[in-house]
């Protein structure tokens, strides 16, 4: 049983229709007649008791090695010229070729060693050294696409790193090197199977979701985890999970339900009284102009660092907001013809404003405190950005400075000095050869990108 105020609560018939869209028949008050509102506001059992999971065993062996290097582009016409090309010429027609080349060679290094000798310094003379990547690659043992990483706030050399086909990874050194993990039990058989989207970790506490819908946990920073049971009444599966503190955990789901629990999943209050779909049937109903548009379930979930949440639809014809203290989603419409293609919090937090690209390479952004409470259209302003077409899959601030990375479809890597109002392309990483999916920043000097095939690039700040 789940306790609020001492009075046991079970998830009821009538509170389950409400939270999936259906109307009440006896209507309601104040914009909740679409939901049946009040029911979903009290704590709900999601599941029984926890099954045990065992903890991480040795590394798995079926992944591959990967041995990849990243080797930086050089650019030839960059290079200084060592001595002048007119000083070297020899006529053509008055030596033999072979003894030409002889004289030509001899007289580039006299100007060299004249430079050595006193005209020239020597390090004016001799090539620059080469650029040091923004991002360098670290060798994993997993072939997969990586979805996510977290590193607990207190003990930020350890990490850990999810992907598709059960790819679980860990690192106890900061991301420098990492194991392959497995989670014996959990289904072994079809364990490869599992993709696992999102790993969050606060201190000791941890959390885990994956495809097909499962949710794990620990509460000794991964020595042992346990399999958290979900109910078959949860409105939509679990899309993204938030480690608060010790046992405390906020969760979302594909259709728009937002829990907490403080007790390590065995109880959860629902924050929204209604689902996603009811409020767009609400809306549609009400007569607000373009409300029919809205369909869909949604994707790409993110939540900033004071807890409101931001999701794009599966289709990407509109997103929504939703702030701590309100009872529903808010719905607003892009102000492009061009669908969304992934959206974001300025600097991890909705008071700074948003970012959205869309389709074909676009990318705009909010000024600071949009008003999300209204659904009328927000004003975006485009960001300098050429694209070339592609698709820009993620973007990042770095905390404390004005530079800001875009993550583009074929591997390419855009970065802005100036906040984000104009970028050109990173040259120093050279071809990658992947989509990166994920830009994450932990500090001002730490941070991951994140890509299919395995690909995983840790940023270099002495290049910045």
């Amino acid at each position: 049983m789940a306790f609020v105020n001492s009075v046991p609560l079970r998830l009821s018939a009538s509170s389950t229709s409400a939270f999936c869209g259906r109307h009440s028949s006896s209507g309601g008050s104040g914009g909740g007649s679409g939901g049946g509102g009040g029911a979903a506001a009290a704590a709900t059992r999601l599941g029984g008791r926890h099954s045990p999971v065992s903890a991480p065993t040795r590394p798995s062996t079926r992944h591959a090695a990967v041995r990849a290097s990243v080797t930086p582009a050089t650019n030839e016409d960059d290079l200084p010229l060592v001595g002048r090309a007119e000083d070297a010429v020899i006529p053509a027609g008055t030596v033999p070729r072979r003894e030409m080349l002889a004289a030509l060679t001899a007289a580039v290094a006299a100007t060299a060693a004249a430079g050595v000798a006193g005209g020239v310094p020597a390090a004016d003379a001799a090539p620059a050294v080469l650029t040091k990547p923004s991002w360098e690659q670290v060798p994993l043992s997993a072939e997969t696409t990586l979805f996510d990483m977290s590193f607990s706030p207190t003990d930020p050399n350890h990490g850990w790193l999810v992907g598709s086909r059960g790819t679980v990874l860990e690192t106890n050194d900061g991301g420098d090197s990492w194991k392959p993990r497995a989670f014996k039990n959990l289904d072994s058989d079809d364990e490869i199977n599992y993709r696992f989207e999102v790993v969050t970790f606060r201190g000791d506490e941890g959390w885990v979701i994956g495809k097909p819908s499962l949710l794990i946990h620990t509460r000794d920073g991964g020595v042992s985890w346990e399999r958290v049971p979900l109910s078959p009444k949860l409105p939509g599966d679990p899309v993204l999970i938030t480690a608060l503190d010790k046992e405390k955990a906020e969760m979302t789901t594909t259709a728009g339900a937002v829990y907490l629990t403080e007790n390590g999943g065995r109880n959860w209050k629902a924050l929204v009284k209604e689902t996603i779909d009811a409020t767009l049937n609400r809306t549609i109903s009400s007569g607000v102009s373009g409300a029919s548009y809205y369909t869909g379930t949604i994707i790409s979930v993110l939540r900033d660092g004071q807890g409101s949440y931001l999701a794009v639809s599966s289709r990407g014809n509109f997103f929504l907001t939703w702030s701590p203290g309100q009872d529903f989603w808010v719905p607003h419409g892009r102000d492009s013809s061009r669908r969304i293609q992934a959206m974001g919090f300025v600097r991890d937090d909705v008071n700074e404003g948003l970012w959205m690209s869309t389709r074909g390479g676009g990318l705009q952004t909010t000024s600071g405190s949009p008003d999300l409470t209204a659904s009328e259209t927000l004003t975006f302003n485009k960001a300098d950005l050429k694209s070339g077409g592609y698709g820009i899959l993620d973007i990042a601030y770095r905390p404390g400075t004005n530079e800001v990375w875009a993550a583009l479809g074929g591997g390419a890597l855009y970065v802005s000095k100036d906040g984000g109002k104009s970028f050109k392309p990173d040259k120093t990483v050279g071809k990658i050869g992947t989509n990166l999916y994920k830009i994450k920043f932990f500090s001002k000097d730490v941070a991951f990108a994140l890509g299919a095939s395995g690909v995983l690039l840790r940023y270099n700040p002495q290049s910045a």
